[in-house]
């Protein structure tokens, strides 16, 4: 139950990645195929490349080097920033709707709202240069001395759902379905 009093619904969302077909990371030792020993990696790309297409999401590397996978109106990307012990492991989300300046003060009320209850994504807005104001969404894990391979794509899952939550969760408080179904003649959105 939530605080407001609302039910909250969960889906179970399965995901299983084979630890014998992760590569061997820089010495360390093979992850056992069975699980049993709580295999600990150094998460790369190419692990979330797996993960994805276990999630059956559509992705794509961008200019820099990033996966981000896209939905109609946002982009979740999945970033490794940092060397050594250091390295991070970061999913960020843009978020494509805009808003504007004099939107800032009602946004910033209702993601405090969201960043006091709820562990993930930190919400927090952005301007452009042209004066548009746009959602972001982040959560990062340390992942540099190695993580446990059941931590990394649990977490993993779990932000991308929280993103995809957090979207519809906006549209919500802020009243955006109303405008949206205001106008039926519009038709549907190009892809």
């Amino acid at each position: 139950m939530r605080e407001d009093g609302r039910e909250t619904s969960r889906r179970d969302f399965t995901v299983s990645i084979d630890p014998s077909s992760i590569p061997n990371f820089g010495g360390q030792p093979d992850p056992d195929p069975t699980g049993n020993n709580g295999s600990v990696v150094i998460p790369d790309q190419d692990l979330v490349k797996q993960l994805l297409d276990q999630m059956e999401l559509k992705y794509l590397v961008d200019e820099e080097g990033d996966l981000a996978a896209p939905w109609e109106d946002f982009r979740t990307y999945f970033m490794f920033r940092g060397e050594g012990d250091q390295q991070v492991f970061a999913v960020r989300t843009f978020y494509d709707r805009p808003y504007t300046v004099e939107d800032k003060p009602q946004l910033h009320e209702v993601i405090d709202d969201w960043n006091r209850r709820t562990l993930w994504p930190k919400m927090y807005t952005h301007t452009h240069d042209d004066g548009s104001v746009r959602l972001i969404g982040e959560a990062q894990l340390l992942i540099g001395l190695g993580v446990g391979l059941e931590h990394f794509v649990s977490s993993t899952v779990s932000w991308v759902r929280a993103s995809i939550e957090f979207d519809k969760w906006v549209v919500e408080t802020l009243g955006l379905a109303k405008d949206a179904d205001s106008n039926p003649d519009d038709g549907p959105t190009e892809a």
